[in-house]
């Protein structure tokens, strides 16, 4: 394991990464996979329902879809999927299980891999812990799409995470303390990397309407701009459905449930409009990686 940790030092250092083997077996040409990390300020806010849901609009487009719940030690990914899953990234990071081994395969299209709920110890990885994480990380070259819940909050796994991605969604609802948390999220991620477009896309969750929806985005995009100097775009919003809090209840996705229903509509609408966005420069799971052990290792 340490001949492998040193070999990703030296080819982070090198700007290449082993990735690039697996892509060019491909007969169809590179893929690239988009990875879009999902977090919020405060708990309580639908951010994990979020990133279920939207996996699952991915896939509807046509995507080949991956959900990793990185939500360290408060997993609840298989929760809303319904699904108890075998193997989680505890038996992976105590290299009990690779990460292929795993994968979770859903009856909604999509494969996820499940975090480790109840065991502190994994949302704390000791460097040699997080090395593996990484180059297990590789087993998941083709996907489209990686989608990441991370843990509510700014712990250093999130921003890691945050950092790595090519794009970061920030859900929030109406509620004053969601707001403030939601621009505290920004400020602490701005003050972190003194970087003034990251991705940064706002979500506002549980809407009445569309005027509400615009009135959350442009204060917190507003004072964003103004005080931090911190681009942030508004990717869209969802309305309040009681169909949302009845299907958790079920452990069945919304979107499946009644795909035209208001919610779901508006998660193909933000997939939809995601999936229209340009890639950056150098993005995909190669980039990713590099972003990821760089800090990982700092």
């Amino acid at each position: 394991m340490a001949d492998q940790a040193e070999k990703l030092r030296e080819l982070v250092k090198a700007g290449t990464s082993p990735l690039s083997e697996v892509q060019s077996s491909s007969t169809s040409g590179p893929r690239k996979t988009r990875i879009i990390t999902i977090t919020s300020g405060k708990g309580g806010v639908g951010k994990t329902n979020m990133a279920v849901n939207l996996a699952i609009s991915f896939a509807k487009l046509g995507k080949k879809v991956t959900l990793l719940d990185a939500d360290l030690g408060l997993a609840n990914v298989n929760v809303i999927l319904g699904v108890i899953p075998k193997y989680t990234l505890y038996h992976m990071i105590r290299q009990q299980k690779t990460m292929r081994e795993i994968i979770t395969e859903t009856e909604y299209g999509i494969q996820f891999v499940a975090g480790a709920s109840g065991f502190t110890k994994i949302a704390n990885l000791s460097d040699e812990e997080r090395r593996s994480f990484i180059e297990e990380m590789l087993a998941l070259a083709d996907a489209d799409i990686l989608i990441i819940d991370t843990s509510a909050g700014v712990s250093k796994n999130v921003l890691d995470f945050v950092a790595a991605a090519d794009d970061t969604l920030i859900i929030t609802t109406p509620e004053p303390t969601a707001i403030t948390d939601a621009y505290g999220i920004i400020k602490i991620i701005a003050t972190e990397f003194n970087n003034t477009n990251m991705g940064l896309k706002l979500v506002v969750n549980r809407v009445d309407s569309v005027v509400e929806g615009k009135k959350v985005a442009e204060r917190v995009i507003s004072i964003a701009n103004q005080f931090l100097n911190v681009k942030v775009d508004y990717l869209g919003f969802i309305f309040e459905d009681p169909l949302v809090q009845s299907s958790v209840l079920k452990q069945k996705p919304f979107v499946a449930v009644d795909p035209k229903g208001r919610a779901a509509q508006c998660l193909m609408n933000i997939a939809s409009r995601l999936e229209k966005v340009e890639y950056k420069e150098g993005s995909g799971l190669s980039t990713f990686l590099s972003r990821l052990f760089g800090r990982m290792s700092g």
